[in-house]
């Protein structure tokens, strides 16, 4: 059976939850369109994140991969289109690692283009009044790291394998301390992430 892996984040930066993980487990075990939809959760952690997407990859040969991440600040579902070959991290990772202009891999290009269908998703879910943006920049923390950790094992991959990046806002319990920033209901973000998989799998 054709395969989906769908990931998600643990919580980090002091957050008990992250709404990565929690939309992205939703889908554990459906079937859309004929994938068998497989989810996995990913370390906040440099390096360690792109060795277990590895072993998933390597362990399940899937067709297609969509990593969700959270990004504060972000108003909107944001449909990321460039992974970039650096870390730049503005706070730790869950282990504490801290690298500043750093490769995220050593002789590998400065970027990668994301290879889903970004236009027609985003125009899929406008037509269902979703909030929603093509992001040119997945920021250079563990998101655009992992981003650019699957884009390269794609480029290296001898199978033909979709792959791509989403970041979804905070969830609305977390911004209850932190005024001004943006939110999104999770059923919303549900509904999202549905409708990407169904154009992917098309």
């Amino acid at each position: 059976m054709k395969k989906i892996i769908i990931t998600g984040f643990e919580p980090f930066d002091n957050e008990v939850i992250n709404p990565s993980a929690e939309v992205a487990m939703s889908f554990a075990g459906k079937l859309i369109n004929g994938y068998e939809v497989l989810y996995f959760q990913l370390p906040c952690i440099f390096d360690a994140s792109i060795r277990a997407l590895d072993l998933m990859i390597k362990q399940h040969q899937p067709d297609m991969v969509l990593c969700l991440g959270q990004m504060a600040g972000r108003v909107d579902i944001s449909l990321e289109r460039i992974a970039v070959n650096l870390n730049d991290a503005r706070i730790p990772d869950n282990q504490g690692n801290q690298p500043i202009d750093t490769p995220v891999l050593t002789d590998a290009p400065v970027a990668y283009f994301s290879n889903f269908p970004i236009k027609k998703i985003l125009e899929r879910l406008r037509a269902q009044s979703i909030p929603c943006s093509i992001s040119q920049s997945a920021g250079t923390f563990v998101c655009n790291h992992v981003f650019f950790g699957l884009m390269h094992l794609i480029h290296d991959s001898d199978k033909k394998i979709m792959g791509g990046f989403i970041h979804l806002p905070y969830l609305p319990a977390q911004v209850i301390n932190k005024p001004g920033q943006p939110s999104m209901d999770i059923g919303l973000m549900k509904t999202a992430i549905a409708i990407t998989l169904d154009v992917i799998s098309s």
